[in-house]
């Protein structure tokens, strides 16, 4: 499975991320390889009622229902067709506490993907958290063209996964290249979170076609 973070690159403005997401729908189906747009919020219900297809947000807030203004809901998202979220991204970090109390109160068939950017912290506060899924992002590998997760922290990748023997483990952070897939696969990852590389590039299309055969 490949989740492709669209972030709020330029790239995805307006009818550029429906464009995108009709590529992923279109390898999806090409190569039998689940692939999900985590998009912005503002993209999402456009994406999911045009395509048809499953789509997830990059990130929810804490509050459920209620009188708090601008606060991306998940029970709204999910009362719209959206089927999941990234939670905690390295970019859009939260509290440990209130990753806690969130999933206390998590919506039932909600899907989750918890960013995590260190061993530590499945050590830590997130050891008894159980999410749908588990994603492994150091955060300075993020967007890099030259190093990747995979090459840099390979051990890290096989000690999350040990961890979590439950839960898939997805890994993201640098990842450009069918030997990164394939070695993050090796390592017992179940699938790869993906963004700039996808995202920026000039040919989408056969570099995202190129990394879903690797499965």
């Amino acid at each position: 499975m490949i989740v492709v973070n669209f972030k709020i690159y330029e790239e995805t403005f307006g009818d550029k991320s429906l464009e995108l997401a009709r590529i992923c729908q279109e390898i999806s189906r090409k190569t039998k390889i689940k692939i999900i747009p985590a998009v912005s919020a503002l993209d999402a219900l456009r994406i999911r009622t045009e395509l048809g297809m499953e789509v997830w947000l990059q990130n929810v807030d804490e509050v459920f229902e209620g009188a708090k203004s601008g606060a991306v809901s998940p029970l709204q998202a999910q009362s719209l067709g959206i089927s999941g979220t990234l939670i905690n991204h390295s970019e859009n970090r939260k509290k440990p506490g209130t990753i806690k109390k969130m999933f206390k109160n998590w919506p039932k068939d909600f899907k989750s993907m918890l960013c995590l950017s260190s061993l530590g912290q499945t050590e830590s506060w997130a050891k008894n958290i159980k999410p749908e899924f588990i994603a492994y992002e150091p955060k300075s590998l993020i967007g890099s063209k030259e190093k990747s997760v995979a090459t840099e922290k390979p051990e890290v990748i096989k000690k999350i996964v040990e961890k979590y023997p439950k839960i898939p483990v997805f890994v993201g952070a640098g990842i450009h290249s069918v030997k990164d897939v394939e070695m993050s696969l090796k390592l017992g990852a179940k699938g790869i979170l993906i963004s700039s590389y996808i995202v920026k590039n000039k040919n989408p299309k056969e570099r995202l076609e190129e990394l879903a055969r690797c499965f």
